[in-house]
């Protein structure tokens, strides 16, 4: 499964979250401050919920079992963090990070 990309602040075009550089107008640092994988407003260092829609911001691994930042990977083992959707006319693999499953609508949590 591909990474989620995001669009870098100065340039608009779509690169991967971990970028350090944008590959295509090459500024530093492009997506800025670490966001809400939800509603992308700026989180502050340690932050557990988001300040903004109040999404937990770190879960449970099912690989490794351990505390993770809410986002594409694991950041301990680098397992795709991934969640099925409880609808069972659906079960649509998706990441975490959303609300509302991307197939049926119905809400994940």
């Amino acid at each position: 499964m591909a990474s989620y990309k995001h669009p870098c602040n100065y340039c608009g075009k779509l690169i991967a979250r971990d970028s350090n550089f944008c590959p295509f107008c090459t500024h530093e640092n492009p997506l800025g401050p670490m966001r809400c994988p939800v509603c992308r407003y700026p989180l502050e260092d340690g932050a557990k919920v988001c300040g903004h829609c109040g999404v937990l911001l770190w879960i449970t691994c099912q690989s490794c079992g351990k505390e993770t930042f809410l986002g594409d990977k694991c950041s301990n083992c680098s397992a795709p963090l991934l969640i099925v959707c409880p609808n069972p006319k659906c079960r649509t693999e998706q990441s975490p990070a959303s609300k509302n499953c991307i197939k049926c609508g119905k809400p994940l949590r």
